[in-house]
């Protein structure tokens, strides 16, 4: 299953079942688990783990060094991929740096349309959706379920809460909150994610829990502070709340605003 042209290096690990396309490079340090699909043109440096029943389309970039002019290349950086995620082409993953703790990771069950970028030390949890084009900087932190709009573009340090939706071509400087839809450039908070958390499984008392939380953030014209006391009544009877407080609260860069002139910030 592996292509007569393909180049693996003595220290590469495959498990059973790879299969290796024509011209792909695979380095010392890579270790590829059980039922993976590699396709052609690729190139996949190390130290890099993917684990199970991963799929990587034709020409994408795996593991390659960080894109910081302060790596000297000879680092203990490394990438971590999960299990059963979809990369598709021309996509490129880079490791991690060390003043960033030095991993990059991807969990599973997440699907990278083309050319979509992930920098240096990025965290991306479990089942999460980038369209095509989408770009993260350093230090991106992307928790589960996200979708990320075709042509987003995420500040470095900047984080993308649960179950929440950027759209086409929207440019994040800012933490997007759980549940909440962004767009803009810059993007500003819209709406709540409703189809998402209803696809999700998320019941009517849920969301509508979310929604009211939402709307004392973003649309009683409040100060952050004044919102967020508020907001912690609410997240004394919701769990789901309590997350949208917790997630606002360990804000560094600060949230993605509402309408300009909103007090939301």
């Amino acid at each position: 299953m592996i292509h007569p042209t393909a180049i693996i290096e003595p220290g590469a690990r495959l498990a059973a079942n790879v299969e290796v396309g024509p011209w792909t490079y695979v380095g010392d340090g890579v270790e590829i688990g059980d039922g993976c699909s590699i396709g052609a043109h690729c190139v996949l440096k190390g130290p890099t783990r993917l684990g199970r029943d991963n799929r990587i389309f034709a020409f994408c970039s795996i593991g390659e060094q960080p894109q910081d002019k302060k790596f000297k290349g000879t680092e203990a950086v490394r990438l971590e991929i999960g299990d059963r995620n979809t990369i598709r082409e021309y996509c490129s993953i880079n490791r991690g740096t060390p003043g960033g703790g030095g991993v990059t990771s991807l969990g599973d069950d997440n699907w990278l349309m083309a050319y979509c970028h992930v920098a240096h030390d990025c965290r991306i949890g479990n089942h999460t959706i980038f369209a095509n084009n989408a770009t993260l900087a350093g230090h991106v932190e992307i928790h589960d379920y996200a979708i990320l709009g075709g042509f987003t573009g995420v500040h470095q340090f900047c984080r993308v809460g649960e179950s929440s939706f950027t759209a086409i071509s929207a440019v994040i400087v800012k933490d997007v909150p759980p549940y909440v839809m962004a767009g803009g450039n810059t993007a500003r908070a819209r709406a709540i994610n409703r189809e998402g958390l209803r696809r999700r499984g998320f019941d009517r008392n849920a969301i509508a829990a979310i929604t009211r939380a939402y709307k004392t953030l973003y649309r009683q014209g409040l100060l952050l502070e004044d919102a967020l006391a508020e907001l912690d009544e609410q997240a004394r009877e919701t769990p789901e709340v309590a997350r949208f407080v917790g997630f606002i609260r360990s804000a560094r860069r600060g949230i993605v605003r509402s309408r300009r002139g909103d007090r939301d910030d």
